[in-house]
């Protein structure tokens, strides 16, 4: 026999890391929409920023903290181009700007790959470069037991037609002192 508190999806446990990690950023952004009006006279939490090293977008953020009791940092999704918006050559090679781009972000915040507890990578082909991205993040998150939920999806074409793959991510840090 099942009871109605089986049925209640606020009372089943997360299935897998994904929806934990989901589960947790949507109670977090409920949690900041809830206190909002008392962090509003407080000032606000939120930082929006374009670290120095990373290209300077005039329409979106490459970063977002938002610091309580602890800091969720968004990075904005990441693509294999250096600070001047020059694309790296190969799939390789734009993978690991990307993820070299992530990691300066974070260290403008003070964070690291470490603190990385969500992906979304976005390529152009799955087919030829699913195995390249597998070892290219296996070599930039080498900590198993800390390994970020990850979601690999493939797209008809990115913002540019020479970008092969973009990536963003979510991180938790300590609050800022």
């Amino acid at each position: 026999m099942t009871s109605q508190n089986d049925c209640d999806p606020s009372t089943q446990r997360p299935s897998s890391r994904r929806d934990f990690v989901t589960a947790v950023t949507v109670a977090a952004a409920a949690s900041a929409a809830v206190s909002g009006s008392a962090q509003a006279q407080a000032g606000t939490n939120v930082r929006h920023s374009n670290p120095s090293g990373m290209s300077q977008p005039t329409g979106y953020s490459q970063l977002v903290e938002i610091n309580g009791p602890h800091r969720l940092v968004f990075v904005a999704g990441q693509t294999g181009t250096d600070a001047g918006g020059k694309p790296a050559k190969g799939f390789r090679a734009q993978m690991m700007q990307a993820y070299a781009n992530i990691r300066a972000a974070l260290a403008s915040v003070g964070g690291n790959m470490n603190d990385v507890v969500r992906l979304t990578t976005y390529i152009t082909d799955i087919e030829q470069n699913a195995d390249v991205y597998r070892e290219v993040r296996a070599a930039t998150f080498t900590d198993k037991s800390r390994l970020p939920a990850s979601t690999l999806v493939q797209v008809v074409r990115l913002a540019e037609p020479a970008y092969l793959v973009e990536v963003d991510a979510i991180a938790i840090l300590p609050p800022r002192a």
